[in-house]
């Protein structure tokens, strides 16, 4: 196999294997067989563009090559290379193709046989660089004269994909933000549901702040040395994010399982899976920000990028990672006999309450009347469980032990809106405190008697007699669910206004199957929506409020 070396006067790039560190004199049969294997690589492998990141997709075990050439008018300009896996740690490395010297000198000076020994000898094919690692890896090099590059990826775990950027023009400015000399997250404040962090600026910020925002990631697993490595692992997770963190400000792009909250001039994208919560959070040029609404003894990571909003490139600083603090003890109450206390229950914040009671009694009652949202109900006593259950409308639990014993009642919210009840313990002597409820606090309308200006409702009552008010209010129809759902059953009438009030009367039968009340509402307005609530109040003034009805009266009659 004999070649020309005038071969070169083409583009370089063209023929490059063909005078890659080849005498022009026949070769050996090593030399044939390394020639071979230049010349396969070559042929397979692909272009690198030149300014402009590449994705690259690798097969597990498969290496993938891409190349590039300084042509004569390049040598000694630098050149970068960045490497950015997206999962697993990859191997990669740069080799160079160096040109024997012959192939360069001129047509005539190639035909003389005063060639030196040197001249002569075949060019050189080297590492000059390699990596393995999941981190952002950067190569700069310098060529004194025209090379052919080949950069080779491998991954050993499993299929995956990466991103390279190639530029052979360093002045141009950066494609990639930069960091700052000290990279990393520094932790100054620390609560129950919450972690201050500050960072020193990136150059990148200072020089053009309004193409460059920080953004934030924080989760429970672990940190990520790239956003791309952090988007291919919530993806795989079972979310589905936008194509790139920093330019998904479009609730339209937010998936299903995503929530977008956009608040003070920042961006936070909250994502959920069964591996738990994410959120990415940008804040424009603000190096310091505290991370709101944490769940207290839970350990976070956290990650932030600084985000070129033009190319969307990014660069990662040094995560770090903090434990929120303990939360905090509950307040213990005293119960007292007798006493009622009404408890109130944050959703997200307060979801316990612990009450604590000191038996007197060898039997008491505990008296739980369920006032608004859901609430479960979990008694112990001398630290053994005795109840344990959810609690709707008026509930009753007796239960028997010894003098002094200790109870205590942990109350919990079990829905995200809040949640109230009231509470009494009492030995069975004692008048209770809360009325006598019938089996059903529901209010009947007879859709029959409607007319245009009245309505009539029933209600049941007990054996005991009672009071009973009816109060009315005319609402719109967009007002019904919020007047049905914001009811408080505990309340009385005394936050009512007096025009609402239709009547009080008092009713009772020993007979429960005939233990029913009617009344006719006269007075209203054709056509028109109104919400009836009935009050019952038992021997010591509690109201026990029924469920809500709302009835309209006729439009024509």
């Amino acid at each position: 196999l004999k070649m020309s070396c005038s071969w070169l006067y083409l583009p370089l790039h063209l023929l490059a294997v063909a005078c890659l560190c080849h005498s022009i004199k026949a070769p050996t049969t090593s030399s044939r067989q390394n020639f071979k294997t230049d010349l396969f690589n070559f042929y397979h492998s692909l272009l690198l563009a030149d300014g402009k990141e590449t994705t690259v997709h690798l097969l597990k075990d498969i290496p993938k090559r891409y190349y590039f050439v300084l042509e004569e008018g390049r040598a000694l300009a630098p050149f970068t290379i960045t490497v950015t896996p997206c999962d697993v740690p990859i191997e990669w490395s740069v080799l160079v193709h160096k040109a024997s010297a012959i192939c360069f000198l001129p047509a005539g000076a190639r035909d003389t046989q005063e060639v030196s020994k040197s001249q002569k000898a075949p060019s050189m094919v080297s590492t000059i660089f390699n990596f393995k690692g999941n981190s952002v890896e950067t190569y700069m090099g310098m060529s004194p004269h025209p090379a052919l590059y080949v950069l080779e990826f491998l991954s050993t775990e499993r299929d995956t994909h990466i991103t390279v950027y190639l530029t052979t023009d360093t002045t141009s400015g950066h494609l990639f933000p930069e960091l700052p000399s000290d990279p990393r997250l520094d932790v100054v404040g620390i609560g129950h549901t919450t972690v201050t962090l500050t960072w020193k600026h990136s150059p990148s910020v200072l020089q053009h702040r309004e193409n460059i925002q920080y953004c934030l990631l924080v989760n429970e697993k672990h940190n990520y040395k790239s956003l791309c490595a952090a988007e291919t692992a919530i993806r795989s997770s079972g979310m589905k994010l936008p194509p790139a963190l920093a330019l998904s400000l479009s609730p339209y792009l937010l998936e299903p399982q995503q929530v977008m909250i956009l608040s003070n001039s920042e961006l936070s994208i909250i994502s959920k899976a069964n591996s738990g919560e994410v959120r990415q959070i940008c804040m424009g040029t603000k190096n310091t920000y505290t991370v709101p609404n944490l769940s207290p003894s839970t350990q976070y990571y956290f990650d932030v990028f600084v985000v070129n909003l033009l190319t969307n490139a990014s660069a990662a600083y040094t995560g770090t990672f903090a434990r929120t603090l303990d939360e905090p003890e509950p307040k213990v109450m005293e119960l007292k006999d007798g006493k009622v206390i009404q408890v109130v229950l944050d959703g997200k914040k307060q979801k316990f309450s612990t009450l604590q009671y000191q038996a007197r009694h060898k039997k008491i009652q505990f008296a739980f009347q369920l006032c608004r949202g859901q609430v479960q109900v979990h008694i112990t006593k001398n630290g053994k469980t005795a109840v344990s259950e959810n609690i709707s409308g008026l509930k009753y639990f007796s239960l028997k032990g010894k003098f002094l014993d200790t109870y205590l009642v942990q109350l919990r919210s079990t829905e995200e809106s809040n949640s109230s009840v009231k509470v009494q313990v009492s030995p069975p002597f004692y008048k209770p405190s809360f009325p006598l409820l019938p089996d059903s606090l529901k209010i009947k309308s007879f859709s029959k008697l409607r007319t245009c200006n009245s309505v009539t409702i029933a209600w049941l009552g007990t054996q005991e007699e009672s009071k009973y008010c009816v109060y009315r209010k005319k609402i719109e129809e967009e007002q019904v669910w919020t007047e049905l759902q914001s009811v408080d059953r505990c309340s009385g009438p005394e936050s009512r206004h007096k025009s609402e009030k239709v009547l009080c009367k008092y009713f009772f039968d020993v007979n429960l199957q005939r233990a029913v009340t009617t009344e006719t509402i006269k007075g209203l307005d054709s056509g028109t929506l109104y919400l009836f609530d009935v009050y019952l109040f038992g021997p010591s003034g509690i109201p026990v409020r029924y469920h809500s009805k709302v009835v309209k009266t006729r439009k024509k009659c």
